[in-house]
This record gives C-alpha cells, sequence and structure tokens, in this order.
C-alpha cells in the first residue's frame, strides 16, 4: 500500500518523502483534492515499471518486421494466397 499525501504537504516534506522512498522502500502518492496526482518511486520501481513496458514495444517490431516480410513475397503468390515455395536442397 503506498502512503498518500496532498501535494501542499508533498511541497513543504519533500526531501523527507524523498528519504522514506529510496531508504523506506515506501511509495508515495501525492493527491491532488483527494485524486492521485503523481506518484514517488524509488529508481528500482522504475526500472521494474520500464522492464515491464520493453515486450509490449518489441511485440510491434515484431509484427511489423511481419508485415514488411509479407508485402516482399511475389505478386503472383500473394494473389493465390501461397504462403511458401519449394526450393530445392543446396538453395538454388
Amino acid at each position: 500500500m503506498a502512503y498518500e499525501i496532498p501535494v501542499t504537504q508533498a511541497r513543504a516534506e519533500l526531501a523527507d518523502l524523498i528519504n522514506r522512498v529510496v531508504y523506506g522502500g515506501e511509495r508515495v502518492v501525492v493527491t491532488r483534492h483527494g485524486k492521485p496526482l503523481v506518484a514517488l518511486v524509488s529508481a528500482e520501481d522504475l526500472e521494474r515499471l520500464d522492464a515491464l513496458d520493453e515486450p509490449a514495444e518489441e511485440q510491434v517490431i515484431s509484427s511489423v518486421s511481419r508485415v514488411h516480410e509479407a508485402g516482399s513475397v511475389p505478386r503472383d503468390q500473394q494473389r493465390f494466397g501461397i504462403a511458401a515455395e519449394h526450393r530445392r536442397p543446396g538453395g538454388s
């Protein structure tokens, strides 16, 4: 559970809040009018959050690569829906 604090109070206690996050392992949610505004998390927590985003980015890149590869198939193969072609051993 994160510690919540109003933005006006957080402004006055910023140094203490940073110490709580870094050394106490706490997460602090700064609120405005009772609604979450921002969160203070350790750099380690931020790295973990960033790592969670990476697979999604890699999936998009992979999908775009497959679309590009499909576009490079000869036109008659695309027209007839041929997904593969036979190649003789030795690459000919």
